[in-house]
């Protein structure tokens, strides 16, 4: 009898871009990193089911998730500067 429950102890080897997301990903999230990686692994799957033209405003980072495009110029550092220039005149 299979139990759901039951997890599967493995040793993989992970690129150092891949460990480091993980790593940051369980941390920012408070889990451990192979609960972090199964959630990852989740996540894409579902994301490829999505198509992108389902909603123009997404788009597929450099690890395969679905992000917000970008709606308008992005601010630089120096209109920011600017902008709190102006408030201390």
């Amino acid at each position: 009898m299979h139990n759901l429950n039951m997890r599967t102890r493995a040793n993989v080897n992970l690129d150092n871009d891949a460990y480091s997301m993980a790593t940051a990903f369980a941390a920012a999230r408070g889990i451990a990193l192979g609960a972090a990686i199964s959630e990852l692994i989740r996540r894409t799957e579902q994301a490829s089911e999505l198509p992108l033209s389902a909603s123009p405003k997404l788009k597929r980072d450099q690890h395969g998730m679905l992000v917000v495009k970008a709606a308008g110029p992005g601010l630089t550092s120096e209109m920011v500067r600017e902008e709190s220039e102006d408030d201390l005149d």
